[in-house]
């Protein structure tokens, strides 16, 4: 018999397995004696604001709390959506047919292309790009096409450089401003030109829009939704994780085109239940803070990475200055893989971060570092990478 009895070959085809790998290179370290500080995994350090865990500790309490919630979310929670969107981007949102609770916007990215696609479709995915966007169109049998974002076009594509051959087989395209893991955003007009190529091609634009609420230096990042008759061609996915420090309670949602969303909502009807009612009370409580008491999260990440990138450079790392994200994409020194930086630096210093190929072909010759630490802690890390980068020779490129 060849190969494993109980394993799809479906999982060689889910792309990068390196965060599974970088947690072994933690462990590794840590049994040598290394104390680890973990830059790798975009997962916030702080709990939630008390008026949140209160509202999930009161509706965890309900007796009635513990019934299947139903796919869709609850009204309550979708009608919060919709006000927190038009006061948000002065955008009016349906609640009864344009937005669908979700848990975590990873649970509808990866599940999209099973609701959208057939075997044999093409999507148009970002390089470099957060890796679930593979690992969904994997599952599915849809076939990825890069879209290539390069520095000197401002880590936007290039959509006029596509050729209609490839728009002829596209389903759908999916973008992320503000980007994870590049760490930059993008304006109205990007979004107008896309919604435009969109309708052109006859596709749909799927914007991940995770990091919102999470720019910096007085940025605020727009909504594709935004661009009049958006809807008839887009949705949008929006997260509670890092905005509100709610990773853990898993909640996120997508709004836009009714057609792409009755279709998600369809798959999940045969798939899961729906999002803990408990939860869906800490995402409203999230949400009327918002839009009531603003409490953002954003002024937490500039203050460390002002912090940690002016540490960087005077260590002798010339990193660029993210305007967005809790994420520093940063080039690795010459003569150096992204892997084997990556891995010689957790090895020798303890500092963990993600390879920049994880995320795509256009992703080698960088890290990911995510400010998921005190300042404190980031400092100490700054000063293990300079000591690393001011001893060490490169092992080799892959």
């Amino acid at each position: 018999m060849s190969g494993p009895r109980f394993r799809s070959a479906r999982l060689d085809r889910l792309g990068s397995a390196i965060f599974a790998e970088v947690a072994g290179w933690k462990r590794e370290a840590r049994s040598r004696g290394l104390s680890v500080i973990n830059l790798d995994i975009g997962s916030p350090d702080q709990p939630p604001h008390e008026l949140l865990r209160s509202a999930l500790a009161e509706a965890s309490l309900r007796e009635d709390s513990y019934s299947y919630p139903g796919t869709d979310g609850t009204l309550a929670f979708r009608e919060t959506v919709a006000r927190w969107f038009d006061r948000r981007f002065g955008v009016r949102l349906d609640p009864t047919s344009e937005i669908l609770s979700l848990m975590g916007t990873q649970d509808g990215l990866a599940h999209l292309p099973l609701a959208i696609s057939n075997p044999g479709d093409a999507a148009l995915l970002p390089d470099p790009g957060y890796p679930v966007y593979g690992a969904g169109l994997a599952v599915a049998g849809v076939e990825a096409i890069p879209l290539p974002l390069m520095a000197e076009n401002g880590y936007l594509p290039d959509f006029e450089a596509i050729p209609q051959a490839v728009w002829d087989k596209v389903k759908f395209m999916i973008l992320n401003y503000p980007s994870n893991p590049l760490s930059v955003t993008a304006d109205l007009a990007f979004f107008e030109r896309a919604v435009h190529t969109a309708r052109r091609h006859g596709v749909l634009l799927v914007h991940d829009n995770a990091y919102s609420e999470m720019a910096f230096d007085g940025i605020r990042p727009p909504s594709v939704m935004e661009i009049p008759g958006a809807a008839d061609i887009a949705i949008e996915f929006h997260s509670m994780s890092k905005s509100f420090h709610l990773a853990g309670t898993r909640l996120g949602f997508a709004v836009g085109n009714k057609e792409a969303l009755s279709a998600l909502r369809e798959l999940k009807n045969n798939i899961d239940f729906g999002v803990f009612l408990g939860t869906q009370a800490a995402g409203i409580a999230a949400l009327e803070m918002d839009m009531n008491s603003p409490k953002p999260i954003a002024g937490l990440y500039e203050s460390r990475r002002d912090a940690f990138v002016g540490a960087l450079r005077e260590q002798g790392w010339d990193v660029l200055l993210p305007n967005a994200t809790m994420f520093l994409w940063a080039q690795v020194p010459a003569g150096w893989s992204s892997r084997a930086f990556s891995q010689s630096l957790l090895a020798s210093t303890g500092v963990a971060s993600i390879p920049g190929n994880a995320f795509g072909a256009l992703g080698e010759g960088y890290v990911r570092l995510a400010l998921v630490e005190s300042e404190s802690v980031l400092l100490d890390a700054a000063q293990r990478i300079g000591g690393f980068i001011g001893s060490t020779e490169p092992v080799g490129s892959e």
